[in-house]
């Protein structure tokens, strides 16, 4: 690149006149460089409503599915009953009276300084199933951990058990169930499955000073006690499932008394849920409103400025806010969603009349609660239709700004190229200038010099 001689000659300073040249000659990609940034300003803006819109359209979606307003609660007239709902529940009553709790099998050996065999072999069989165990040694230490590696369902544990007659430390074997329920019983046999098989192996656990410390046990409960249609349900668990559809209660201890289980229509889950979606509506229309707002403020020199929001006459972003807002509030089988709680106001919100909407779910649930979900299949609908990730409208103007904002990119990078040639050309004509000025200037003393040499004439 040419150097500039800066007014070496001339005097002037052709650093600030080239540059000041280049701001006009620049005018052009300014312009392109302020659209950039409102082009990005809009997209940041169209990616949040995109973002919030998606939302709504999840949260209606879910609310629109056929169960989705089948909220039901469940009570239990004792704390040692408790209750879950899961799908399918409906309204409905029973009576439970608890026999008793389920609980696994404990079991402990003789006491013993180390295992009666060598090689140390054992079987264990729980819930039907046989397994051999060998030990690497007699010691009750490696007993153990054989047999806790051999993934029976029974854990095994040395517990200190003072000191036979000649003084050396015993020990028992400890042996406890993983899982409750009577199934689940397992019995402890010193010797190999063959001998098991054969009525050979001693059952450790009915040996002399050995014991079953707690039996293998299923819970119990009996319905409608007292009758003769009493039926008792068990579990192998303290859980039973489904004794009503689509709930489930969970014992902690017996009962002498009937304990009462009642499942009712959540209305308070049903209110919350419509509360919810006209909330999320409400914050896309919050959103879009506060994006389209004009701001009043002041530049440098105190002057009053109006700048219009991102949105502000964006006939995309106010299409999709109606479509959304009509799917809201039109009428459903010629009622208007106001006569439920469910309202627009005069600023083009939505607005949720809680005492109204229960009010109006207590006299006629089935109709309400259809209501609720036609809103909300509509709303899911206008909000996929602006928000889906491939071709939403608010996804589409989303494209194509940033296919325009990379149009401006590739044209503001024509114009690096072109002022930075434009500024060489400028450099390089004031330093030919600059250059010319010299010698001029030169000649000019040349000649100077050579006029004050020439001899003087007089005249007489």
């Amino acid at each position: 690149m040419t150097n500039a001689i800066d007014g070496l000659v001339s005097g002037l300073d052709t650093t600030s006149l080239i540059n000041s040249l280049m701001q006009v000659e620049a005018v052009p990609q300014t312009l392109l460089k302020a659209k950039v940034s409102s082009s990005q300003n809009l997209i940041s803006a169209l990616q949040g409503l995109n973002t919030q819109i998606a939302g709504l359209a999840d949260l209606a979606g879910k609310a629109a599915k056929p169960a989705a307003l089948n909220l039901y609660s469940a009570t239990s007239t004792s704390p040692s009953v408790t209750t879950a709902i899961s799908a399918n529940a409906s309204a409905g009553q029973l009576d439970v009276v608890v026999g008793a709790l389920a609980r696994s099998q404990v079991g402990v050996s003789a006491a013993m300084t180390a295992w009666p065999a060598d090689p140390a072999v054992l079987t264990i069989v729980s819930g039907g199933v046989t397994t051999e165990i060998s030990a690497a040694s007699a010691s009750l230490d490696a007993v153990a951990t054989a047999i806790n590696a051999a993934n029976t369902g029974v854990t095994a544990t040395k517990v200190a058990s003072g000191v036979d007659v000649g003084g050396v430390a015993q020990y028992r074997l400890q042996f406890t169930g993983n899982d409750s329920g009577a199934a689940k019983a397992f019995t402890v046999y010193q010797g190999t499955a063959a001998e098991v098989t054969a009525n050979t192996a001693p059952d450790l656990l009915a040996a002399t000073g050995a014991a079953v410390i707690r039996t293998a046990q299923d819970a119990s409960v009996t319905l409608w006690a007292g009758t003769a249609a009493a039926q008792t349900i068990t579990s192998a668990t303290n859980t039973f499932s489904n004794l009503l559809p689509g709930v489930s209660i969970s014992v902690s201890a017996a009962s002498v008394d009937p304990v009462t289980i009642k499942v009712v229509r959540d209305d308070a889950q049903i209110g919350s849920l419509a509360s919810g979606l006209v909330s999320s509506l409400n914050g896309v229309f919050a959103l879009i409103s506060t994006k389209s707002a004009v701001v009043n403020s002041t530049n440098a020199s105190g002057a009053a400025v109006l700048s219009a929001g991102v949105f502000s006459g964006d006939s995309s972003v106010r299409d999709v806010k109606q479509r959304i807002l009509t799917a809201a509030s039109a009428p459903i089988n010629g009622h208007s969603p106001s006569e439920y709680g469910i309202s627009i106001t005069k600023s083009g919100t939505m607005e949720f009349d809680a005492a109204k909407f229960a009010a109006a779910l207590a006299k006629d649930p089935v109709t309400v609660t259809a209501a609720v979900q036609e809103i909300a299949t509509r709303v899911a609908a206008a909000a996929a239709s602006a928000s889906d990730k491939y071709d939403g409208q608010i996804t589409a103007k989303i494209t194509g700004q940033q296919s325009s904002v990379k149009n401006l990119g590739d044209r503001i990078a024509d114009w690096d190229r072109s002022l930075a040639t434009r500024r060489a050309t400028l450099q390089s004509t004031y330093t030919a200038l600059e250059t010319q000025l010299s010698a001029l200037k030169a000649q000019s003393s040349w000649l100077t010099a050579q006029v004050a040499g020439l001899p003087t004439s007089s005249t007489g």
